[in-house]
């Protein structure tokens, strides 16, 4: 069921952030291998997105691989006091652009240091573990030996803040028992709501929420109540699928992520939108 909420801003460690933030791994090459097309028009879409106030941006090292990092870096540094820069472990990539497991003590140390070289800080604001038990959704396995890495890199004042992604509400109360998790990040939009639950469990316990793939991802959400109501506002379907998830729970933070400064200030401007009761129930019509 969908909720409105009037708040623009929520925690993610000690951190207060925009809810509609950016996210970097379209910045690299095709299929998030290699550098971009056009490396100059990848800087202006990150400092637009600044200048349009997102201070909340997701990367990893594994995007390119080092490419994003490197170019958030050549943009944006020395960084805005508030911008809140999270990154993620536990894969990296194949010579030919697979994705690989990297659960090992030793990967995992690498990559955080990986991040802090090519984001250019001493310590690194959030980093989320990347299950990787399946490549593309959740599933059950014990998190503890790799989770307790990234606590030690915590401790040693390497990282910040910690989140997991890809995970089940098993390996969530798992982690939890290991250290504070301030953000879960996994697959959510308008069509794909397995996690409904979850997000509500959730915002009750004060833990951000991320989608990836808020407007699909690969294959972008299509639906004729999706469009209806974007004509109906005035707006463009992807818009409304960004309105309706801010709208959906106060924990969610949205992470869309484009090349374009076109299409990033389209996103923006999906905070401005409020849906209707009618449009919400429209809308909540989709999920299969």
């Amino acid at each position: 069921m969908s909720s409105n909420n009037d708040t623009h801003t929520y925690a993610l460690g000690d951190r207060i952030v925009n809810r509609l933030g950016f996210g970097a791994m379209q910045l690299a090459g095709p299929g998030v291998f290699g550098p971009p097309k056009d490396h100059q028009a990848a800087l202006t879409v990150l400092r637009e997105a600044i200048a349009g106030g997102v201070n909340h941006i997701d990367t990893s090292d594994f995007y390119g691989p080092h490419v994003t990092n490197q170019i958030i870096r050549e943009a944006l540094h020395p960084y805005p006091d508030n911008l809140v820069i999270t990154t993620k472990i536990g894969a990296r990539r194949g010579a030919d652009g697979s994705w690989i497991p990297a659960f090992s003590r030793e990967e995992l140390s690498q990559a955080v240091h990986d991040n802090l070289r090519n984001l250019g800080v001493e310590a690194l604001d959030v980093v989320n573990l990347r299950c990787m038990f399946d490549l593309h959704h959740p599933a059950e396995g014990s998190i503890e030996a790799p989770l307790s890495v990234l606590a030690e890199l915590q401790r040693s004042g390497l990282v910040r803040h910690i989140g997991l992604s890809n995970v089940t509400p098993t390996q969530i109360e798992e982690g939890r028992r290991i250290c504070e998790i301030v953000c879960v990040q996994n697959l959510y939009n308008l069509a794909h709501r397995d996690d409904d639950n979850l997000i509500d469990d959730l915002a009750r316990q004060g833990i951000a929420y991320v989608p990836f793939f808020p407007l699909g991802g690969f294959t972008p959400l299509q639906s004729s109540a999706l469009t209806s109501v974007a004509r109906e506002l005035g707006a463009t379907p992807m818009q409304i699928a960004l309105a309706w998830l801010l709208q959906r729970a106060p924990n969610i933070l949205l992470i869309p992520g484009t090349a374009s400064v076109t299409h990033l200030h389209e996103n923006l401007a999906a905070a401005q939108i409020n849906l209707t009761p009618q449009a919400l129930a429209e809308l909540d019509q989709i999920s299969g």
